[in-house]
């Protein structure tokens, strides 16, 4: 049974916590807590809480997450990066605004790796903002090439968010079809993003790259073989049943000390414990998020705010167009206040039900819908964590990155309706390798 006031307590305490700049597990724990000792009369709720906080990281499949981190900081620090950008300069490089259309595709490369929009900011945007802004491309918009670039790798396997969504939906949907149903968004995503990138280069007259031969071509390729190799590994043997997703980062972890410290070895083995304490806190960080999340799901389900959520959308309309496109507007919203980790935790109990039940999209297909969502989210104000690290990078401000924004903005937006209201785009690849 729902209570107003401990529904109040619970969301309204969590907004309070958040514009106070508590951390976000606090502020999730700690709302989850203050609505149980209302609602449960005193401490009557607060045993079964705690018991939400700490089986909320037990699961098996979150394991995964970790690992992909670790192997994420691996091969993100051990030249990969660099490769990358080599061969993305190779195959696009020559048009006019070539290497802009070269931080577009390297964040598709870079994706595979990493798993994570802030390290491909972080790794793709220390080289290409410099490199940009030496051929002559406005550092603003370099930034701004270099931010929504990195979106792309955000759908690109492994992606650890996605594993955080499966977990959200109950377990009960495939991280391999999350994996697969990513892939073909991305292209498209990506291949947008590359035709404002050209328009925008003839408009300015920014540079052609230089051309490369077949044989630079190829040898660029085999070079950075090793780490393109990675989604093969990850996505293949879990879409052909040999290992699931924990194992599978198993494997990538240990696939990425070799192909750090034994084939390309850009950085010696002293390094190790340097990337495992970076990994290490992300790891405390998102964990410790989904463990509080847990806590405060469970507050928001016997408080039913997801039935109560759906029934609010339906007193707007029971169009499904119009409720996939109210959801759009939700997860727009919300997420330009909070990251993406506990938006992801938070909103898929409550919005998963209207799209699927009412709206009738596949679970699998409101997971890319949600993560691209929060991806533009990482790069618009007030939050913006990506696009603060954008900035950072290339010595420049927000307000002077917004512009050169706006038509990524537009692009992101038109790819995000056309996952929504085409199911295909997500679903097509996942049904062929599944079936």
């Amino acid at each position: 049974m729902s209570d107003p006031i401990a529904v109040f307590i619970l969301i309204g305490g969590f907004a309070f916590l958040m514009a106070l700049k508590v951390p976000v597990a606090f502020a999730l724990a700690l709302s989850a807590f203050a609505s149980a000792f209302y609602f449960g009369d005193g401490t009557r709720l607060f045993p079964i809480v705690v018991q939400r906080l700490v089986s909320g990281i037990r699961p098996f499949n979150f394991m995964a997450i970790p690992f992909f981190i670790i192997a994420g900081n691996l091969m993100g620090q051990g030249g990969i990066g660099k490769r990358m950008i080599d061969l993305a300069d190779a195959l696009v490089g020559r048009v006019r605004g070539g290497l802009a259309m070269v931080n577009v595709l390297s964040s598709k490369f870079f994706g595979t790796v990493s798993g994570s929009v802030v390290a491909d900011t972080s790794a793709l945007g220390t080289i290409m903002i410099p490199m940009m802004e030496k051929q002559g491309y406005d550092k603003e918009f370099a930034t701004a090439n270099t931010v929504t670039s990195s979106i792309v790798g955000l759908l690109i396997p492994p992606s650890h968010n996605m594993i955080i969504f499966a977990m959200a939906a109950g377990g009960g949907v495939s991280i391999a079809a999350l994996f697969l149903a990513g892939i073909m968004p991305a292209l498209v995503l990506g291949v947008g993003l590359m035709i404002v990138s050209y328009i925008i280069a003839v408009k300015k007259n920014y540079p052609k790259g230089e051309k490369y031969t077949l044989w630079q071509t190829l040898k660029l390729f085999f070079d950075s073989f090793w780490g393109l190799l990675t989604i093969v590994i990850i996505v293949g043997g879990i879409t052909s049943g040999y290992f699931t997703a924990t194992e599978a980062s198993v494997i990538a972890v240990i696939y990425a000390f070799i192909v750090t410290f034994f084939v390309y070895r850009e950085i010696p083995l002293r390094q190790f414990w340097p990337i495992m304490k970076k990994s290490i806190r992300t790891v405390a960080m998102v964990m410790a998020i989904i463990a509080a999340s847990q806590a405060f799901g469970y507050m928001m389900t016997i408080l039913r705010v997801p039935d109560m959520a759906t029934n609010a959308i339906l007193t707007l309309s029971e169009n499904p167009f119009v409720i996939l496109l109210l959801i759009n507007v939700i997860l727009l919203v919300l997420g330009l206040v909070m990251d993406m980790a506990p938006m992801i935790l938070i909103t898929t109990p409550i919005l998963l039900p209207v799209a699927t039940q009412v709206a009738g999209m596949h679970p699998v297909q409101f997971g890319i819908v949600l993560l691209l969502n929060l991806g533009i989210s990482l790069i618009t104000p007030p939050v913006g964590t990506v696009l603060f690290v954008g900035c950072s990078i290339g010595r420049t401000t927000i307000e002077a990155v917004i512009k050169p924004l706006l038509p990524y903005y537009f692009v992101m937006i038109l790819v995000l309706l056309l996952i929504t209201y085409i199911p295909a785009i997500s679903m097509w690849l996942p049904g062929v390798l599944l079936s």
